[in-house]
């Protein structure tokens, strides 16, 4: 069995409530939510994937 990565499962997590925010945000016909929303999922994404270039 292998081991879990937890700060990575983690940081999975919070990207998809981010993009959960996002759907929520656009029912309540925010723009700026809508834009943070987004920013911050699509930033903490990219920094997920810096963290995994990095390790290997």
């Amino acid at each position: 069995m292998k081991n879990v990565n937890f700060p990575m499962l983690l940081l999975a997590i919070l990207v998809i409530i981010l993009f959960a925010l996002v759907g929520i945000a656009i029912a309540f016909r925010s723009l700026w939510l809508i834009l943070l929303f987004l920013i911050l999922g699509f930033g903490t994404f990219a920094y997920g994937i810096t963290l995994k270039k990095r390790r290997k």
